[in-house]
């Protein structure tokens, strides 16, 4: 491999690294006070600002130990096996088989660990019907969560490619036009991100995307994603107290699992932090509700705008160590997928 080429793939991977273990960064960070409101984030924690193990009372963090991830960055895992079993392709029978795998895996399904969208649609496939058969229409964001590495596979050079795996990789549990909108853009500004394109820039961009994909592919009666992105930026560009404004995010945006609250808020979370994603990450943690999905969402775009290095190595550690992973495999081989898809 020629020495340029070389140093292209190099950078690249870092900036995949850095969008992967923002992803789980921001999960785990997240997990403790995962789908309590706000007051009770506040009453029983003061300030989140470091890896905890699940609270006993939490029911839906008790199992998870400090610096574990939770079903979002799992089912981003199972995404990035089906990638690389199809050599680089989203093909949505391998998605949905990778997705079963690790829900007998780790028992989702009765631990009741899985989404309301994800649960119905996956139940379904086992249950033998074809998944192009199952309307899985709903509103969750199931989808956008585990979508970082489908950012991290596709270049934005063709806009209809592009939008087109993220629609294949929704397709098992996903497939309404909010859903499809959320993982896009969630995918486009990690994307965007590895391309060196500036923040400023991607903010832009990812107003109109969500509103065309949205429209493509209408299904619901859904509020226009990209409408509601530019309000949750409104909120905290006009806000100068970050804790004012998480409260602000909060209270008129929303921190709820439905994407046209969980996307949004990501995506105002990301300003919010200036992209420093441990900053990002921090915040998500303390801002109640989807805190997991919402700091996985939001640390991956920081992730891949600052690269790895970004990273202390002791949280790298602790993420590779509480959950069994390394993520540099993965990155490598997107890396090469990446490089391939743009020859």
């Amino acid at each position: 491999m020629p020495l340029t080429d070389k140093l292209h793939q190099n950078l690249l991977e870092k900036k995949i690294l850095g969008s992967l273990y923002g992803q789980a960064i921001g999960d785990a960070m997240g997990m403790p006070s995962e789908l309590w409101t706000k007051s009770k984030v506040t009453s029983y924690f003061g300030w989140i600002d470091d890896f905890l193990p699940g609270p006993e009372e939490n029911i839906a963090a008790n199992e998870f130990k400090a610096g574990e991830f939770t079903d979002d960055t799992s089912q981003c895992v199972a995404l990035m096996d089906a990638i690389i079993e199809a050599d680089g392709q989203i093909q949505p029978a391998l998605v949905a088989k990778h997705l079963i795998a690790w829900a007998h895996r780790i028992n989702a399904f009765e631990k009741n660990i899985l989404g309301p969208t994800s649960k119905s649609a996956l139940n379904s496939i086992t249950q033998g019907i074809p998944f192009e058969k199952i309307e899985a229409n709903g509103v969750t964001n199931g989808s956008a969560m585990r979508i970082a590495p489908v950012g991290c596979l596709l270049a934005t050079n063709n806009k209809e490619d592009f939008a087109e795996g993220v629609r294949l990789s929704c397709l098992p549990t996903h497939k309404s036009d909010i859903a499809i909108a959320g993982a896009s853009v969630i995918a486009w500004a990690i994307s965007r991100a590895i391309e060196g394109i500036s923040w400023q820039k991607i903010k832009d961009e990812i107003i109109p995307l969500a509103n065309d994909i949205q429209r493509q592919n209408e299904s619901t009666f859904s509020p226009l994603l990209g409408r509601r992105i530019r309000y949750a930026l409104y909120v905290v560009e006009s806000q100068h107290d970050k804790i004012a404004a998480l409260t602000d995010l909060y209270e008129l945006v929303g921190s709820g699992m439905d994407i046209i609250e969980s996307v949004p808020t990501a995506i105002a979370l990301v300003e919010l932090a200036e992209t420093n994603p441990m900053k990002c990450a921090e915040l998500a943690a303390n801002l109640g509700g989807d805190t997991d999905t919402i700091g996985a969402m939001a640390t991956a775009i920081c992730g891949a705008i600052h690269g790895i290095d970004a990273f202390e190595n002791i949280h790298i550690q602790l993420i590779n160590t509480a959950n069994n992973i390394d993520f540099a495999p993965y990155a490598q081989a997107l890396a090469a997928y990446r490089i391939a898809h743009t020859n």
